[in-house]
């Protein structure tokens, strides 16, 4: 008997019909014949999807008990027993009960797959193992039932159902998906519309990556070596040049003809020193790959056409985008260049296409070599020429074209002793030069094939012929190296101008020039690092590659920037006359963390400033708002005491609540005032603990009027890290904020749920809500909108709630209430975040 055969309904989120699909998908089979059962099927009173599990044989559930409760789970035992030809399980990732034959669904389904009964089944992409951080990341919520994801990944078909998310949360409003209750929690939470998004993104790339293991697992067993263009992966070769903007744009225009075409840019670095390419023109390029949707890649290599052909076949590209030569005629001499040698040796699976642009045949610097020091390739040719050349000459001289005459055989073997010098310097020259004068005194100076020499006049020329190639020899590798020196002043001062645009511009972002300076220098990792005096230990400020040193002495290069500051570069060594580049990038490192640091103390500045600006607002509340309590306490207190008016018991009550309430709301105004007033100095000092929320909560609402308020905090909630006074503070202010502008028929609801690693309390207000670009203003002191009565406070409320909020390292937002109204978030940090652990017993 062989393995079953898995299908799977592979869904963005709840609700894009992953139940609905495998459920036609069983009536299509029964109606061809298939025998075909419901092992388990979880409808969630979804009336379309109810409707379809009539006319299907469904295997009775087994009932298990847990808890004192009573659960069903799937028969594993009557469906082996029927043994149907293909079984529907539902909800492949969900956790079984404790006490049944496995702890997980998939593995009961691997079960009815080694029995060799197809499953059709579905699971949620968040409900994937390797997903699980990623999606807490976007929604905020953590899934405690995943399923590996190489069971999923070895089903023999997977069928992606998708839902556009606004279609989605129609679906939602109407009441297809979730019961009435749950919907406003649902919509505002889990469904909202950039979650939806971000998950149907995460779920499509996911399949792709899925269809993309499948073709290349095909490709390998049949060994297809030849690039098959399923999708356009369209390679950009950049050299730093001007035209790379150009070839960038000509990229993206290709792959937006072809569905899900990829703009991958390539920079090839030589693995020895300093760059010839312009950092500048570089950062530019790097962005504007990114703004067209390309990735942006650094490869190092030596042979430039056959690392970005490795590149290209590695990343399986169906294209190669190049810009036309920048050389000039006569260079072509050293060789055909990048672009032809791409063309030449790419292949027939690999379409390359060489793009003119303004800089065609203009010249391009030589490589920015260190010193005088020539690339190793001009160097072997020049050792090739210059032995091999005289070589070739006494051949072709002595059965080709003999008796050409002495002083023509000296000038060719002249020519062969330049020609070294122009490739590969001195000492290929030298070289060329002992060797043509030993083979033409043996071969072509009379007595021929002997050493000696009859005419003095040859003596005379032979010698001459020697001066001559060793001082051409010497003048032609003088040039070249003045050539490469200025080549390598040339990418020394392009380095040097934008170091110093980047401080006229003001960059000082300590990562991206790091980063800068290895891509430049084509080293493993750099960082900065400082100490607080001699003898102290060395921290790192900024750092840019992996496992950066961490001590100068574990570095290759160390640059000490005065007494307690060094950047460092591991790698390989670098020449001393790359330290001048690395002096310069030292210094703009140093500048930047200088600047830093100014940065900070200018915010200290302007927090002083905003002090003082609440101290003068402070006197303007206390000489107008307070007065108005004030004023009411002493005109009943009067009242009272005069003995002119004979009070009734009725009139004094009244005028003693008068007292009372006024007196209640001057406490309540000077509370305010003085937490602000605690704020601002920086006085607040929480003592941080583990807390329940249903412990504070219903502490805050003590002075709240009754019936005003709907309390929907559950006792399972996780723990959050608060200090208890200053959270009972921040909820009394909002609760009291939101009961003013409630209508009095609308309680103010206050809900709490868990999240990834917080818990969120929201207060929800049916008033007239807040205008967007107002939501931040509310949040300043003395701030009220005009929207409140005159003598109902100072508008402190919200700034002392989001005062105590930050300094118990919580959040507070607001947001507008689905149907009206204003909600406050206020976000808590849970207990046991990073645990594992999620509810309270």
């Amino acid at each position: 008997m062989g393995r079953g055969k898995l299908r799977i309904y592979l869904g963005a989120a709840p609700g894009v019909g992953k139940t609905y699909a495998m459920l036609s998908e069983a009536h299509r089979r029964a109606e061809r014949g298939t025998d075909v059962v419901v092992g388990l099927v979880e409808h969630h009173r979804r009336p379309r999807t109810e409707a379809l599990l009539r006319g299907l044989e469904v295997v009775p559930r087994r009932t298990c008990a847990y808890r004192g409760g009573s659960f069903t789970e799937m028969d594993v035992d009557a469906v082996l027993e029927r043994a149907p030809a293909v079984v529907l399980v539902d909800e492949l990732a969900h956790t079984n009960v404790p006490g049944s034959r496995h702890d997980k669904r998939w593995q009961d389904v691997e079960e009815l797959l080694a029995a060799g009964i197809d499953v059709v089944s579905t699971v949620n992409i968040q409900h994937l193992a390797s997903l699980g951080d990623v999606v807490e990341s976007i929604t905020g919520v953590r899934q405690r039932e995943t399923v590996p994801d190489e069971v999923v990944r070895r089903a023999d078909q997977i069928e992606l159902v998708d839902m556009a998310p606004q279609a989605l949360r129609r679906r939602m409003a109407h009441g297809n998906i979730y019961q009435p209750e749950k919907l406003d929690a649902a919509l505002a939470h889990y469904f909202r519309p950039g979650n939806l998004t971000a998950l149907r993104e995460l779920a499509l790339l996911w399949t792709a990556d899925r269809v993309d293991e499948h073709l290349r697992r095909y490709r390998g067993e049949h060994r297809i070596r030849a690039t098959w263009p399923a999708r356009e992966r369209i390679v950009v070769g950049l050299t730093g040049g001007p035209e790379g903007s150009t070839l960038i744009r000509r990229a993206a225009r290709l792959a937006e003809k072809g569905a899900g075409g990829e703009v991958l840019a390539v920079h090839i670095a030589a693995s020895e020193g300093l760059r010839a390419a312009s950092p500048r023109e570089l950062a530019r390029q790097r962005a504007l790959v990114e703004e067209v949707g390309g990735t942006f890649h650094h490869v190092i290599g030596d042979d430039v056409p056959t690392a970005l052909l490795e590149f290209a076949r590695g990343a399986d590209a169906t294209q190669v985008v190049l810009g036309a030569s920048r050389r000039r005629s006569w260079q072509y001499l050293l060789g055909p260049g990048v672009s032809a040698t791409v063309a030449r040796d790419s292949g027939p699976d690999l379409d390359v296409h060489i793009v003119t642009h303004d800089a065609v045949a203009r010249g391009r610097g030589l490589p920015a070599a260190r010193g005088a020091r020539l690339g190793r390739a001009r160097v072997a040719w020049g050792w090739g020429v210059g032995l091999g050349g005289p070589l070739l000459l006494t051949l072709l001289l002595g059965g080709v074209l003999p008796d050409v005459g002495l002083a023509n055989d000296m000038l060719l073997f002249l020519t062969a002793t330049v020609a070294a010098a122009l490739l590969g310097g001195m000492l290929p020259a030298l070289a060329s030069a002992a060797v043509g004068s030993v083979l033409l005194n043996y071969f072509f100076t009379p007595p021929l094939r002997e050493p000696a020499v009859a005419d003095p006049r040859n003596v005379v020329a032979l010698v001459i012929f020697v001066g001559v190639a060793v001082s051409v020899a010497s003048v032609v590798d003088l040039a070249a190296r003045r050539t490469h020196q200025a080549a390598r002043l040339r990418a020394e001062s392009e380095i040097l101008s934008f170091l110093a645009g980047s401080v006229l511009r003001g960059e000082d972002s300590l990562d991206a020039l790091l980063a800068r300076l290895r891509e430049t220098f084509a080293m493993d990792a750099a960082a900065l690092l400082e100490r607080g005096g001699d003898g102290a230990p060395w921290s790192p400020v900024a750092a840019a590659g992996a496992e950066p040193p961490g001590r100068p002495e574990d570095a290759a290069v160390d640059i000490p920037v005065g007494d307690d500051l060094a950047l460092v570069l591991s790698g390989r060594a670098l020449p001393a006359e790359d330290r001048r580049v690395l002096s310069a990038f030292a210094a703009q490192a140093a500048v930047a963390l200088d600047r830093q640091r100014l940065v900070g103390q200018a915010d200290q500045a302007r927090r002083l400033a905003e002090s003082e600006r609440f101290r003068t607002a402070l006197l303007a509340a206390v000489s107008h708002d307070l007065r108005t309590p004030l004023t009411g306490i002493k005109a009943s207190v009067t009242s009272l005491r005069s003995a002119e008016v004979e009070w009734s018991p009725e009139d004094r009550t009244a005028l003693l609540e008068g007292i009372e309430d006024g007196a209640d709301r001057l406490d309540a105004l000077i509370g305010n005032l003085l937490d602000m007033s605690r704020l601002t100095t920086g006085t607040v000092v929480p003592l941080l603990r583990e807390t329940g929320l249903d412990e504070v909560v219903p502490r805050a609402l003590a002075g709240v009027p009754e019936g005003s308020v709907v309390l929907d905090v559950s006792e399972s909630l996780p723990l959050v890290t608060v200090d208890r006074g200053l959270l009972e503070r921040v909820v009394a202010n909002l609760v009291e904020n939101a009961v003013k502008y409630s209508p009095g028929d609308r309680p103010v609801l206050i809900s709490a749920g868990a999240l990834r690693d917080r818990v969120e309390l929201r207060v929800v207000d049916r008033g007239p809500g807040v205008p967007d670009a107002s939501k931040e203003q509310i949040f300043e002191p003395f701030q009220r909108l005009g929207d409140a009565p005159r003598g109902a406070g100072v508008g402190l409320g919200l700034a002392v709630a989001r005062g105590f909020t930050e300094a118990i390292r919580a959040t507070l937002t607001a947001e507008d209430t689905p149907g009206g109204g204003l909600t406050m978030v206020l976000g808590l940090p849970r207990a046991d975040a990073g645990e594992g652990s999620g509810k309270r017993a």
